[in-house]
């Protein structure tokens, strides 16, 4: 039994059916028939029902689900267990939202290299809720994310909490200006939009942008506004054409940690990581 096979049927039963299996997995629809109708002639056992253009779990594919699942969660374990031979040697990924890899990371991959030099170390940025996801794939080892995060297969280790603060250019009023953001997923394009809401705002149009670079240069020219961690602000090239002004406790203070899965074997390399944020933290504070 290839766990290829088993991959394609769970993408299958998840996606729920043969064209979005195959766009999931890269592959033409073809190829997603042949690896089921060859795992089924090995089992002897017919997985799916035939429904019209849809498909339903037969008894016997829904036994193998379970099955397939755990056997492939195995089977990134080992991967990962192999990938993490040793405290200095092997490949640690690493996902940070943007802003707090702007602020916070550096430093901390600083002490990670000083400590176990023998890691290769693989850095992402995106938003709170694909590296969550990511995570949860076990695409990555660990994430810096907006939490709280409640997952029964995550630990969430907070380590700082972030002050969000509304930003604007100097001579205009973000009432009448569109707000800014980062892409869906984004922890923090919820509390901007709910403080949107809260301030009764007579623009509600928004624009998207995929960098940090882009939000703040984009503001600084008077196009819109913001919420972005104080820190990040100041510490921008934009900054002198800026003008920040606090929010309420309940937009502006985020939660952010590490979230790493919770059947995972504790890496020191994780630990050095997490102090190194802490450290990092510690100096923006003073």
């Amino acid at each position: 039994m290839e766990l290829v096979a088993l991959r394609t049927f769970q993408a299958v039963v998840e996606e729920g059916g043969i064209l979005a299996a195959s766009r999931k997995l890269n592959t033409v629809q073809s190829n997603v028939t042949g690896r089921i109708r060859r795992l089924e002639e090995e089992l002897g056992a017919e997985l799916f029902f035939r429904k019209g253009r849809g498909l339903e779990l037969a008894p016997s594919g829904k036994v193998l689900l379970d099955y397939a699942r755990r056997m492939l969660m195995l089977e990134r374990q080992t991967s990962a267990a192999i990938r993490l031979v040793g405290e200095s040697a092997g490949e640690l990924r690493i996902g940070a939202m943007e802003t707090f890899a702007a602020l916070h990371l550096p430093s901390a991959l600083k002490a990670v290299r000083n400590e176990h030099p023998g890691l290769d170390l693989r850095v992402s940025t995106d938003t709170t809720s694909t590296l969550t996801e990511k995570v949860l794939d076990h695409k990555l080892d660990c994430a810096f994310v907006a939490g709280p995060v409640i997952h029964p297969d995550l630990q969430f280790d907070e380590l700082v909490i972030e002050e969000l603060v509304q930003v604007h250019a100097a001579g205009t009023d973000p009432v009448l200006l569109p707000l800014i953001l980062f892409r869906e997923g984004c922890a923090y394009r919820t509390r901007a939009l709910a403080w949107q809401r809260a301030q009764g705002h007579a623009v509600a149009d928004a624009m998207e942008f995929g960098t940090l670079e882009g939000i703040l240069g984009c503001i600084a020219v008077g196009l819109g506004w913001t919420l972005m961690p104080r820190r990040v602000v100041e510490q921008s090239s934009h900054a002198a054409d800026l003008v920040i002004e606090t929010v309420p406790d309940e937009f502006s203070r985020v939660p952010t940690g590490m979230i790493y899965l919770r059947e995972a074997r504790t890496m020191a390399a994780l630990k050095t990581l997490s102090a190194g944020i802490t450290a990092s933290a510690n100096r923006v504070r003073t």
